[in-house]
């Protein structure tokens, strides 16, 4: 699938869809929200989410008093609806429409989130782009909380083929770079009743950790 034809589709999912009613849809992001409480990151944190959609991730996240946020997403109708949503708060928050595999990072960033967007790079090519934007945007000692399909997930999300991933499938597409922190496993259940199995990974860019994170079962 090509980048224009990635655009299209997605831009069609929400614009037929509830936000409500996507497979992917969560209130409240628990575990990324536990892990960036663990990190103790400041307000001033820089924060991307990538493949924000319409995430309530930000919402939290300015609930929280941070203000140097930044959201990717490949669909402009996805980001519409949550700038819509957050009103007056939209100012506090930077707005990218364009394709992961396409991003040229103009500034550094403390956290990459990803909670779902990585799984739909089913083109080696593609991961390996999305990797080096990565590596690019990362402050030094900079975190990633990621999270894809579990082995035993989903193989189709959104009428699209995924790759499924565990944590050490996953660290050796990310590369020595990365120290892994913490990981667990999420039974999310969808707004349909059905349940997908996540897999999350919490790791640090470049310097190695003094310690891990307690992992959640």
């Amino acid at each position: 699938m090509t980048g224009e034809t990635r655009h299209q589709h997605w831009d069609q999912v929400y614009q037929q869809r509830a936000v409500d009613d996507v497979s992917w849809y969560q209130q409240r992001p628990q575990i990324a929200l536990d892990w960036i409480d663990q990190l103790g990151l400041k307000p001033e944190a820089a924060i991307i989410d990538v493949g924000a959609g319409a995430s309530t991730l930000v919402d939290h996240l300015l609930a929280l008093g941070y203000r140097q946020l930044t959201l990717l997403d490949i669909s402009a109708a996805a980001l519409s609806i949550t700038r819509q949503r957050l009103g007056e708060q939209a100012a506090w928050v930077e707005w990218l429409a364009t394709d992961i595999t396409q991003f040229q990072p103009h500034r550094s960033f403390t956290l990459w989130h990803d909670r779902a967007v990585f799984h739909f790079l089913t083109d080696a090519n593609d991961r390996q782009r999305y990797v080096a934007a990565l590596k690019q945007a990362l402050y030094p000692s900079g975190y990633l909380i990621m999270a894809t399909f579990a082995v035993d997930g989903p193989q189709q999300c959104s009428q699209l083929p995924v790759c499924r991933y565990d944590i050490d499938q996953l660290q050796h597409e990310l590369g020595p770079d990365f120290t892994l922190l913490a990981t667990t496993h999420e039974r999310h259940r969808t707004p349909a009743g059905k349940e997908q199995h996540f897999m999350y990974g919490l790791l640090q860019f470049r310097e190695m950790s003094n310690g891990r994170l307690s992992t959640r079962a």
